[in-house]
């Protein structure tokens, strides 16, 4: 007798190089991550270009930039970061290779930032670095 469509039928281990379920509800969590670090990297560049005295000043740094300075690259990357996060959430296909590139970019950038802010600093290094590994470990999409 003929095993019938709707009877479960052997399970089989993943094959090395799939997908893991953490990968892939990673993605969801990831294009959420982008778009609301974005939004909170905008929020910060607004309140340092607004005032030159809400972060702590720091002399004798090597990336001396002025707080205004900082204020303008964290919200051009927070606009950019928050529309790459929405269209990862949308399922384009470009969104995941622009959205590993501009983890990686605020990764760096928050890095420098670090004495300036080292607690959001630090939580926004280690979100970037689950965005890179979730958008780089699913594979159902191109990435590019």
């Amino acid at each position: 007798m003929a095993q019938s469509a709707s009877a479960p039928g052997p399970s089989r281990p993943s094959a090395p190089g799939s997908d893991s379920p953490w990968a892939a509800s990673g993605v969801m969590f990831a294009g959420v991550v982008l778009l609301v670090d974005g939004v909170l990297a905008v929020v910060k560049g607004i309140a340092g270009i607004a005032s030159d005295d809400v972060y702590t000043r720091i002399t004798n740094y090597t990336f001396e930039f002025g707080v205004t300075a900082w204020g303008w690259i964290h919200l051009i990357l927070g606009v950019v970061l928050a529309f790459v996060g929405w269209s990862v959430l949308k399922g384009a296909a470009w969104a995941w290779g622009v959205g590993i590139g501009l983890a990686a970019l605020n990764l760096v950038a928050n890095f420098v930032w670090l004495p300036h802010q080292p607690v959001w600093a630090v939580i926004s290094i280690a979100l970037d670095t689950f965005v890179i590994w979730a958008l780089c470990a699913h594979r159902t999409k191109p990435v590019i």
